[in-house]
């Protein structure tokens, strides 16, 4: 039986999310049919473009995200204070990027003359696409549609093309979040399609390492690294990019030559920060997908109130 969303997603337990949506049968969101002999490669750029500009209207961003066969992962991050400070013209803007919206608010954006009792009603409607810009279901929905429509028209056929809902986990603390995006990022390695995590096309891993190369501060439309935890931290993901980077490398070595109790001298410092032994990390991230919750015994505790649950599932990480 399917849990409620409320029970799955809430800011006041963490911001942090990452996210699952599988094709139906065996509908192909990219990859190669063996069985009809059909491409749907180019199917990558389409969800790889829909995802990065949601990410620019919505106030949700893209910590990682790998693209597959026949689904997609993301790990996202819910930006309720930037959702907060934006002015009413401003949520509008973003909300009809991609909607056609009402005549009154359109009316409103065009600084038409509106009467006292139409004002409030656009403020209003306008509020409520101010929640629906934080929230990752119609994140989803957005994405989910588009390319679901795309895809049925190119197949000429109709009918679900999607499962129906996306999965969805709560990422509790610090070892949950960075598991999870490494989980996401090797991906594709995991899969054998990619040797390595710079060739793994259509990940958010190959994406920051390109940039790296072109000397770019960071990824265009990815969260940026903020660095070690500090005072004053500006916004971003609580880790350094080149310890991530690293990290997700030795990762993909253990996973790869099955050496998980195999330990050298490069292991990456991350693990020691964030408290985590090889065994512990590596059953982490190799089986991230299990259980709704991921975080320490005491993150989990902390947040079944506001996720509207009662016993303990998912996987626990040792705390600090």
């Amino acid at each position: 039986m399917a849990q409620a969303r409320s029970s799955l997603i809430s800011i006041d337990a963490t911001p942090y999310y990452h996210c699952v949506s599988r094709c139906v049968r065996r509908s192909f969101l990219c990859g190669h049919d063996e069985a009809t002999n059909s491409s749907y490669e180019h199917r990558r750029g389409w969800i790889e473009k829909r995802l990065l500009a949601l990410s620019q209207a919505f106030c949700i961003d893209i910590c990682a995200y790998a693209i597959m066969s026949n689904h997609y992962h993301v790990v996202l991050h819910i930006n309720a204070d930037q959702a907060k400070t934006l002015s009413p013209a401003e949520v509008a803007e973003r909300w009809l990027a991609f909607h056609q919206g009402p005549l009154l608010v359109r009316r409103f954006m065009q600084g038409d003359k509106l009467s006292e009792a139409e004002t409030e009603n656009c403020l209003g409607i306008i509020e409520v696409w101010r929640e629906r810009l934080s929230c990752i279901s119609w994140f989803m929905r957005l994405i989910n549609q588009h390319i679901a429509a795309e895809a049925n028209r190119e197949d000429k056929c109709t009918g679900h093309f999607w499962e129906g809902r996306f999965k969805s986990q709560a990422l509790l603390d610090e070892k949950a979040l960075v598991a999870a995006m490494a989980y996401v990022d090797l991906n594709p390695v995991r899969a054998a399609i990619a040797d390595t995590p710079e060739t793994s096309d259509h990940t958010s891993v190959k994406s920051r390492i390109e940039s790296l190369k072109n000397d770019e501060v960071t990824a265009p439309n990815l969260f940026p690294f903020a660095g070690n935890p500090r005072k004053d931290m500006p916004d971003g993901l609580p880790f350094r990019l080149m310890d991530y980077l690293a990290l997700v490398d030795w990762t993909g070595k253990q996973v790869r030559d099955d050496k998980r109790g195999y330990i050298d001298n490069t292991l990456p410092p991350m693990l020691a920060r964030l408290g985590l032994d090889t065994e512990c990390w590596l059953q982490a991230c190799t089986r991230i997908e299990r259980g709704s919750i991921v975080g320490a015994e005491s993150a989990v505790k902390a947040a079944l109130p506001y996720l509207n649950r009662q016993r303990m599932s998912g996987i626990r990480l040792p705390d600090s």
